[in-house]
């Protein structure tokens, strides 16, 4: 498998957030967002997709389905309402392969009832600093980018070695880029349908220009998606909304949980939206 996945936080009393987390990150990264989620009443399932899924689909996939199969087993017993968090690449690195099993529209190793299972209990998404575009520079855009080595100002010879690595890999995969930025963002559209959305992001974003945040909010609300786009004029790439604009980040996202509060288990253990 290429790539992990643990319980940062476990036996919240409302639901499960899954939290694909950004290239490079670390538990202690992570940790303020968990802790926020956890204070809402949420538990947390952190998955971290290694560099190389965003050019192997094959390797994503296998990753998506372990962690749906972590999810079939605490759904079991008792349905609870289920969050998806994407930061960064965690969409490609993973979590765009989870909603395909969803959906049905590539095989794993469970049921399609189990799968639809966990579907009917994905009641709302967050995006931070995400969806990063699919394009064929996307190795080396990554792989420079001070988020994924750990530096403001890398040594010139470690930029180098970098994007040497990361250029190759672009050229090797040119031919199946576009093939797989369509599916990718053809599979986000279809999120449409899971509940509200709440999306962060910086018009000064590089990596995550704000000109594709906000086409790709547009075209969910265009779907009938509930939108809540927050936008800063300037605030660094990917876990760093939430430490420079605490305030309103913890506001947007208790925001976003209080309107799942609605969306909850019936008696006969199923999910239905509250009337």
């Amino acid at each position: 498998m290429w790539g992990r996945f643990y319980w940062g936080t476990k036996g919240a009393e409302v639901g499960i957030v899954v939290v694909f987390a950004w290239l490079s990150s670390e538990e202690r990264h992570l940790k303020p967002y968990l802790d926020l989620y956890y204070s809402l009443g949420w538990s947390s399932l952190v998955c971290h997709a290694d560099f190389l899924t965003l050019f192997f689909p094959e390797k994503a996939t296998s990753l998506a389905d372990s962690i749906l199969k972590e999810l079939v087993k605490e759904i079991k017993s008792s349905t609870l309402p289920i969050v998806f968090a994407a930061f960064s690449g965690g969409p490609k690195g993973c979590m765009y392969k989870v909603i395909q099993l969803i959906e049905g529209k590539c095989a794993g190793q469970l049921s399609k009832d189990e799968y639809r299972s966990v579907g009917d209990c994905l009641c709302g998404q967050i995006y931070d600093s995400t969806p990063v575009d699919f394009t064929s520079d996307l190795g080396t855009r990554f792989v420079l980018h001070p988020s994924v080595l750990k530096m403001s100002s890398p040594p010139r010879v470690v930029s180098w070695m970098a994007k040497a690595f990361a250029s190759g890999l672009d050229a090797l995969f040119i031919n199946r880029f576009e093939a797989q930025r369509a599916d990718y963002w053809q599979t986000l559209y279809s999120s449409a349908n899971f509940g509200p959305i709440t999306i962060f992001c910086s018009e000064d974003d590089k990596l995550a220009p704000y000109s594709v945040v906000s086409n790709f909010a547009q075209r969910l609300q265009e779907q009938g998606a509930d939108v809540n786009l927050v936008k800063w004029n300037s605030s660094p790439h990917v876990g760093e909304h939430y430490k420079y604009h605490p305030d309103e980040y913890e506001a947007a996202v208790t925001s976003f949980f209080e309107r799942l509060l609605w969306f909850l288990p019936t008696e006969d253990n199923t999910m239905a939206f509250r009337t």
